[in-house]
């Protein structure tokens, strides 16, 4: 193009077809800025537009997105009298409608034109469909007197796009002779709408076939699951001597990636070579994001580093590469450094924290993109929800919400279930505030509400809302009857859950998944059963796994049997054997027992394992600060107030009549030593903090990692009941509501 320009400069004297070639050569290579600058310098030389160079360049302001431009460009047009011109006039309508704020500036526009042409009727047509409008593109398409082929393929395409495919196939049908788009364009259909099998008839149908044909099949195929087809269909295509395109290959990509087909990627691959697109933008962000999919990083860089041009997605696709790989400081590296980001950008790198367990440097970025200026997507705003309800942070959840309103995305489906579910971890109400409020629910929303009460040991409502569920017509699936499994367990309900257990298969023919049987075996431990319990499991038509035998143990803690608990912890240390938890649940056995020889050989088996003990540690949000304290903590910056606070509480309820539980001691050690030892518990230290930094009577909420223990339960009942504080723990497993000196619970946990 440059010696093109070159040649250009050199003319002695130039026409209208010479400033033409060179507004549409840059039209062509896409310098549409170049363009309109070349038609500014002719305007500049005294050179009046006639249709062709006014055509070209109406192509350039099209990508511009500039309606100063268009509007300059209409003026000189209504000047020079193409205003009636009909190939002009279609051009200016093709302009208004590239851009979606500009649509009923483009209705406006085709009403006043005085021609029209079925280029014409069909661009208003595609331009009202794509938006959505579809009531007024067929109103549109019913004016139209002409009807043809590019106007009802324009039609069927907007119908099938919004799911009425129906009405697509019956316009297709009144197509007296198809042409090859209108074909590609039901295809297309039909596949956006999951008819696979319909879309292959028509195609198997086709009197010719485009390269648009194989590539809508190839990327129907690969986005609706059938990804071997779409390879097969890539292989077709070239047996038949056709060269693919760029869609077939990106497609083609997409489907490697699906089934992390290596060979066969770079297969393709070297199919782009050959075809000379290895350099393409679109094809090198198809290449990044398979390679990352099948774990080659060193691919992946290598395409990213030879990209001759990067734009937004191609950063984007890197950095999704290596938050896949685990390399989330160098994503964070790139994110840091692209010089524009889009919604897609922050959504990543909030992702990759939030994949990463970093909850808090997730919620600053955010606060980042929000001082930007840059408005958060439902994505973004489920991502941090739940971080909010992982956290146990309502405040933060309840600032989110607040976002959510103000954007007008708190009534979407999937924001609402995020909603939900968020209030439920966080202990909050408004999960059903939330809930009631909802116009749409899904399984999704049912199976949230299910679960959340479960959590909160609310196993009669789980069942009642289960019943409500059933009754509006929406079927339970497999998560459906975990939530209501763990409610039962969690509130004793043994019958309850056992005709819940048969009624998954026998009403609904659902298989009992290694997750229904784990319940069903904490379900019968907890209240007592262990040797039913025990029995049951080896009644599963599965083999077991860690999950159910860690269930059986965990009731042998509950009700101190040695025998099977022993048993049981074998079976685990042979699964998981660096799962310190599995350790210390048999110990908290032999210690209960004062068997503390065998507390001693379990301690020594974790030390040739190099197993080491997790850590207890609770945590609590006060004034949008969150607080963590581990066991024995002293890093706190009012170490010497809590532990003041602590003992004057000891004294007080021990007074009250609170002896403390040293069978949950792990060493053989005098008892004055093991009460010491367990006044120092991380939810102890939290509630000290609590009732040392919160006004008198306000209620006191703890997250805790692990499951609360026995001595620590009891040590809550005693503090609410002495201080008048309602007090909520969420421990690793369920919610614990102390008020009066009782919990929701029941003791039963």
């Amino acid at each position: 193009m440059e010696e093109a320009r070159n040649l250009f400069e050199r003319m002695a004297e130039r026409n209208l077809v010479s400033w033409t070639v060179m507004i549409s050569g840059y039209v062509l290579i896409e310098q549409h800025g170049r363009a309109w600058d070349m038609f500014r310098t002719m305007l500049c030389e005294g050179m009046t537009p006639e249709q062709p160079n006014l055509v070209s360049v109406l192509s350039a302001v099209r990508h511009l997105g500039k309606p100063g431009i268009l509007e300059s460009i209409h003026g000189l047009v209504h000047k020079t009298g193409f205003e009636r011109d009909v190939v002009v006039s279609t051009a200016i309508l093709n302009v208004y409608t590239k851009d979606v704020n500009m649509l009923d500036t483009a209705v406006k526009f085709f009403e006043g034109m005085v021609v029209r042409n079925e280029y014409t009727w069909s661009t208003m047509i595609a331009a009202l469909s794509q938006a959505g409008r579809i009531d007024d593109a067929f109103a549109v398409y019913q004016r139209d007197p002409l009807k043809s082929v590019p106007s009802r393929t324009a039609m069927l395409t907007g119908l099938a796009r919004y799911g009425r495919i129906n009405d697509a196939k019956v316009l297709f049908d009144q197509i007296p002779e198809p042409n090859v788009v209108s074909w590609n364009a039901m295809i297309t259909g039909y596949m956006q709408n999951e008819m696979v099998d319909e879309a292959e008839e028509l195609f198997n149908r086709m009197p010719f076939r485009n390269t648009i044909s194989w590539a809508g099949m190839i990327a129907g195929y690969a986005h609706n699951g059938r990804s071997e087809q779409a390879l097969v269909s890539l292989q077709a295509l070239h047996r038949n001597g056709m060269l693919p395109s760029l869609s077939c290959l990106t497609s083609s990509f997409f489907a490697c990636s699906n089934i992390e087909a290596l060979e066969t990627g770079k297969q393709v691959h070297s199919l782009a070579v050959k075809v000379g697109c290895q350099f393409n933008t679109y094809v090198c962000n198809a290449l990044i994001t398979l390679y990352a999919k099948c774990r080659n990083i060193g691919f992946v860089r290598q395409i990213f580093d030879r990209m001759a041009v990067k734009d937004t997605v191609s950063y984007n696709s890197f950095m999704t590469a290596l938050v896949q790989n685990n390399l989330f400081d160098e994503a964070r590296d790139v994110f840091d450094n692209m010089s524009s980001r889009d919604v897609v950008s922050w959504t990543t790198i909030i992702s990759a924290y939030a994949q990463a367990d970093q909850g808090n440097e997730a919620v600053e970025v955010f606060r980042s993109m929000m001082h930007e200026r840059e408005l958060p997507n439902p994505p973004i705003l489920t991502i941090l929800l739940g971080i909010s309800g992982s956290l146990g942070a309502p405040k933060l959840g309840q600032q989110i919400h607040t976002v959510a309103i103000k954007l007008g995305m708190d009534s979407g489906i999937v924001v609402a279930n995020a909603l939900v579910s968020m209030y439920f971890k966080c202990g909050s109400a408004d999960s059903l505030k939330v809930f009631d409020s909802m116009e749409e629910r899904d399984i999704f929303t049912w199976n949230t509400v299910i679960t959340g009460y479960a959590q909160h040991g609310l196993g009669r409502e789980a069942i009642s809302m289960y019943q409500l569920m059933v009754s509006a017509g929406v079927l339970p699936n497999e998560v459906t009857f975990v939530g209501l499994l763990h409610a039962c367990s969690h509130s004793g309900l043994v019958d309850e859950g056992r005709q819940f257990f048969e009624s998954m298969s026998s009403d609904y023919g659902l298989t009992p998944l290694l997750e229904h049987y784990a319940c069903m075996v904490d379900l019968l431990g907890r209240a007592g059963d262990v040797q039913g319990a025990e029995q049951f499991i080896y009644d599963i038509p599965i083999e077991p796994d860690s999950v159910i035998w860690s269930a059986l143990l965990g009731a042998c803690k509950i009700h101190k049997n040695v025998e099977v608990g022993r048993r049981a912890a074998e079976k685990l240390f042979s699964i998981e054997p660096s799962n310190a938890g599995n350790y210390v649940m048999l110990s908290n056995i032999y210690s209960s027992q004062g068997m503390w020889d065998e507390v001693a050989k379990v301690r020594k088996l974790m030390k040739e394992q190099g197993v080491n003990k997790d850590p207890g540690c609770s945590w609590m949000q006060i004034k949008n600060k969150m607080h963590s304290f581990v066991t024995g903590d002293e890093e706190h910056e009012q170490t010497q107030d809590i532990y003041a606070t602590l003992r004057e509480l000891y004294t007080l309820l021990k007074a009250a009549g609170y002896v403390p539980d040293t069978d949950f001691v792990l060493h053989d050690i005098d008892e004055e030593q093991k009460e010491s030892s367990l006044l120092y518990h991380s939810e102890k230290l939290a509630i000290a903090y609590g009732l040392l930094v919160t006004p008198k009577g306000m209620p006191i909420q703890i997250m805790k990692n692990l499951r609360i223990c026995g001595d620590c339960h009891t040590f809550i009942k005693f503090v609410s009941s002495v201080t008048k504080r309602e007090i909520d723990v969420r421990d690793g497993n369920r919610f614990h509501h102390f008020r009066n000196g009782s919990c929701s619970c029941g003791d039963f946990w």
